[in-house]
């Protein structure tokens, strides 16, 4: 066989010996082998860090753990638009709680807070407030559902308004599920599967509920989302509570929508397919 690298003396390489074109050395297996062995050992842990707050009702300066975004992969979603991403579950981190006064809210709303609901938060929360911290180096779903339980107790007292009352409630009902799902992959007792689920459905017809109080007085985007995305969620929010007759009535808006994106049209073309066969 002739010598394809033959003529490169001229750049120093006389005598080099290589292998065929096509067979893959040794030492680039290996190097491949090892990037996928470290591929594989990227935990939780890894794809976190603790992020500083200061609360804007106590003052209080803390630390909590947040996802790094650049690190994370997006894995898809489920039909009501959760997140799935690859490693962690990024909604156990998305509710920041200061540990002295016990003020809380989804990370996009913990800055935004007026005088008046400050003092409403002080006077009927931070006043009988205890709080003992995370030993871990992450959240589990136990963690993050009472810290998801905080936000949404303080959108009460604080009278928020009802998209991030909703917002905090289907965050909630996410955690519910994803608790399910993983309680599933181990032993576990029916009892409490059944009641992962109650828990999550009684959630997501709350969030419904808000989202569609919110829909016709509130400003867009609403909670990142737009118009035709919220009326898509509307949908299948009403799908997965039974209330078939709304989901096809949000439905058929986004469908007949002029200026909707592609993406949403094609999930509110599943839906609907989903409602017919039903």
């Amino acid at each position: 066989m002739s010598n394809i690298f033959e003529g490169l003396e001229n750049f120093g390489l006389k005598d080099i010996e290589v292998q065929d074109v096509l067979q893959e050395g040794a030492s680039k297996k290996e190097a491949q082998a090892e990037g996928q062995e470290q591929k594989k050992e990227i935990s939780e842990e890894d794809l976190i860090f603790d992020k500083s707050y200061t609360c804007p009702v106590c003052d209080n300066e803390f630390k909590s753990k947040m996802v790094r975004t650049g690190k994370v992969r997006l894995a898809g979603a489920d039909s009501d638009l959760r997140p799935r991403y690859i490693g962690v579950d990024s909604l156990k981190y998305d509710a920041v709680l200061c540990p002295k006064c016990g003020y809380a809210a989804l990370n996009r709303y913990f800055s935004f807070i007026m005088s008046g609901q400050a003092k409403s938060i002080r006077e009927k929360i931070s006043a009988n407030f205890s709080y003992k911290a995370e030993e871990g180096k992450t959240y589990s779903y136990d963690d993050a559902i009472g810290k998801h339980k905080m936000a949404l107790l303080n959108t009460v007292v604080k009278n928020g308004k009802s998209s991030e009352r909703a917002y905090t409630c289907l965050k909630l009902a996410w955690l519910y599920r994803g608790k399910r799902e993983q309680l599933m992959q181990g032993e576990y007792q029916k009892e409490e599967i059944a009641k992962m689920a109650e828990e999550e459905q009684e959630l997501l017809a709350k969030a419904y509920e808000g989202f569609e109080a919110a829909f016709g007085k509130e400003d867009f985007p609403m909670c990142g989302m737009d118009q035709h995305t919220m009326m898509y969620l509307l949908a299948e929010l009403a799908r997965r509570i039974g209330k078939e007759e709304d989901a096809k009535r949000y439905v058929s808006k986004v469908l007949v929508a002029r200026d909707a994106p592609q993406r949403i049209k094609n999930k509110a073309i599943d839906l609907k397919e989903k409602l017919q066969k039903k």
